[in-house]
């Protein structure tokens, strides 16, 4: 593997909250064009990691690099611009707002109109402004989620506001994509939904990074899988061999994987 291939590079990361040890020495990278998953039992650090490499959290030690730039200790709205975007486990949608506002929200990320030129509506930020909203109705369709573009947040079902977060997250044009348990609470038809969304934003050019409960559609789509348990990674491969790792077994309280 040549180094160029790796998007993302986390090498060491350890976090501590006061006395508990959150994560030890946790490596991983991310290739261009593949699917990791990030699987193990809850409290096991994943969602702590996620914070890290997006940049709400500080890591106590270790190194980040993406795109070949170092990015340790930026802070989260330099991340986004960089190229990672990402999703919450719990849906973090703006309830007031329409399906459309929340995409435009997201893609405000990338406008280069200042402050001053949104107030007094200059020429260009007008033109802006219309770019951005006929890229927010793009992102929509693709997500399909064309028909709720009018549809306050809130009012939308579980399934669609899932897909709203990663529609607004894709607004900032990210090379990365991580996203924390987006099956989660989704009936199988909305899963299905969702997978055959993940693989076309793969086949679009985006890396995804993917923390999920749903064994089955986490180890069916990712090209290879890490496992933490206790805020240490225990192992890391192609799913197959991952699920048959006697240490992942053991972390799963004896019992198999999927």
């Amino acid at each position: 593997m040549q180094a160029a291939d790796i998007l993302l590079a986390a090498t060491g990361i350890s976090k501590h909250f006061g006395g508990l040890a959150a994560l030890t020495d946790v490596s991983i990278s991310v290739r261009r064009g593949e699917i990791f998953g990030l699987i193990g039992p809850n409290g096991a650090g994943k969602t702590t990691l996620f914070n890290v490499l997006t940049g709400l959290y500080a890591a106590d030690a270790g190194e980040l690099a993406f795109d070949g730039q170092t990015i340790t200790g930026s802070k989260p709205h330099r991340v986004a611009r960089q190229g990672i975007a990402r999703t919450f486990q719990n849906i973090r949608l703006f309830g007031g707002m329409t399906a459309l506002e929340n995409v435009m929200v997201g893609r405000h990320v990338r406008t280069r109109t200042g402050v001053l030129g949104a107030v007094l509506r200059t020429r260009g930020a007008a033109a802006e402004e219309r770019a951005i909203t006929r890229r927010a109705r793009e992102l929509l369709d693709y997500c399909g989620l064309a028909a709720r573009a009018g549809t306050l947040a809130r009012d939308l079902p579980y399934g669609d506001q899932r897909r709203l977060e990663i529609a607004r997250a894709l607004a900032t044009e990210p090379k990365l994509l991580a996203l924390d348990e987006p099956a989660a609470g989704m009936n199988a038809t909305e899963t299905a939904t969702l997978r055959k969304l993940l693989e076309r934003i793969l086949a679009g050019g985006v890396a995804l990074l993917l923390i999920e409960h749903d064994m089955k559609l986490v180890m069916g789509l990712s090209h290879r899988v890490a496992v933490l348990d206790y805020g240490e990674k225990i192992a890391e491969g192609e799913p197959a061999a991952v699920q048959r790792d006697p240490k992942v077994i053991a972390a799963y309280l004896g019992g198999t994987v999927v």
